[in-house]
């Protein structure tokens, strides 16, 4: 990947990334150097090395003012993708996604996606657990101010060390992953109920706690479903806070009725995910 860095700047990254290489020792091997570009950074990380599934992570860094995206954009944006095919001893990566939040795109929408830092949690399963393992990935994904830049850089990583340097990080990420809920559930913070209204339009009722902001966003059973994000009601019945969204960008030929949709309510401490068929 280029770097659009001046030659000054990039021999002081260069001369405190050694620096620091030598101070940590072991560190490097838990995590893959930053590949940068002009507003980001992104490496992998490495979890314990322990039996056929493992932890690992893809570290993103973003220049203040700027964002990158959730698996589902929005309004506007480009979603990340990955592609670990590449990779030796590994039957299967699994990318978790911790709770984003969701911008004004500047256009009238919004757009969803994350700023500053975040890991993206991968859950990796060795072909074979006694054999060394060693993740490469492709990832192209965006970084959008105004404007959007694509990003593509490859990294590789091997997941050699019993206690990972990395592990805490990791944990900490996967706690911002939603966790998985049922509609009805008696949580302080969970979704009531999913009714149609109409032939195009749907209804969430969502248990607030103390009346705090949430949001909530859902998504369709593939990835060429674009549904726009769920909006408050200005009148919500008693006891709840009421979202409604249309059956807007659904793929040519396809129909709502029993579609498998996925919903992420969206806390300021705590989210959750939600699936249902649509009725």
């Amino acid at each position: 990947m280029l770097t659009r860095v001046p030659l000054h700047a990039a021999i002081g990254v260069a001369t405190t990334l050694l620096a620091s290489s030598l101070a940590t020792g072991a560190r490097a091997d838990d995590s893959s150097p930053w590949q940068r570009d002009g507003h980001s950074a992104v490496r992998l990380l490495a979890g314990s090395r322990s039996g056929a599934v493992l932890l690992g992570g893809i570290a993103f860094q973003i220049q203040p003012g700027w964002k990158t995206y959730w698996r589902m954009p929005g309004d506007s944006g480009v979603p990340p993708r990955f592609d670990f095919s590449k990779s030796d001893n590994v039957e299967a990566v699994t990318v978790m996604w911790p709770a984003p939040q969701k911008f004004d795109d500047g256009a009238g929408g919004h757009s969803i996606g994350y700023h500053d830092q975040i890991v993206l949690p991968l859950r990796i399963v060795a072909k074979a657990a006694d054999k060394p393992v060693t993740l490469r990935a492709e990832i192209n994904y965006a970084v959008c101010e105004k404007l959007c830049i694509p990003v593509e850089a490859n990294a590789e990583l091997g997941f050699n060390n019993v206690a990972s340097t990395e592990d805490t990080s990791l944990r900490a990420a996967l706690d911002t992953v939603p966790k998985p809920a049922n509609i009805g559930d008696p949580n302080p913070l969970t979704i009531r109920d999913v009714k149609r209204d109409g032939p195009k339009n749907v209804l969430v009722d969502v248990v607030v706690p103390d009346s705090r902001n949430v949001n909530l966003f859902v998504e369709g059973p593939t990835l060429d479903w674009s549904l726009p994000i769920p909006a408050p009601v200005e009148h919500s019945p008693p006891g709840v806070k009421r979202f409604s969204f249309e059956l807007d960008g659904l793929p040519p030929g396809a129909k709502p009725d029993g579609a498998a949709l996925k919903f992420t309510l969206v806390g300021p401490e705590k989210s959750y995910e939600f699936s249902t068929n649509l009725e």
